[in-house]
């Protein structure tokens, strides 16, 4: 299930990991998921990806280093798929589209 998507622009400097979880879907998927620890996570990925401090030591990483740490292969609550490289111009209204085609 989609849950978000990690956007990452070196050349304007730009890296958002937007989330949003549609928890009926999940709770169809698994009546038995822990909803409140997915939520958790995802607000973590998202904390990182705009380098609050709050979020910890990862998040106060240069930029390229949150991104490689977000999109790193995992088998946990949250992981991510494979990288897939393009090019934008607005790398705002991209996660925009990005979120409406592939999450909600």
């Amino acid at each position: 299930m989609n849950a978000g998507v990690v956007l990452y622009c070196r050349t304007k400097r730009f890296l958002a990991a937007p989330t949003y979880c549609d928890i009926q879907r999940l709770r169809m998927l698994d009546p038995h998921c822990d909803v409140a620890s997915v939520t958790e996570h995802l607000t973590l990925f998202s904390g990182i990806a705009r380098g609050e401090q709050a979020f910890g030591p990862i998040a106060q990483l240069p930029i390229a280093d949150r991104f490689h740490w977000l999109v790193a292969p995992r088998s946990t609550i949250i992981a991510t798929s494979a990288v897939h490289c393009g090019v934008c111009h607005d790398p705002v209204e991209t996660l925009q589209a990005l979120m409406h085609k592939l999450v909600y």
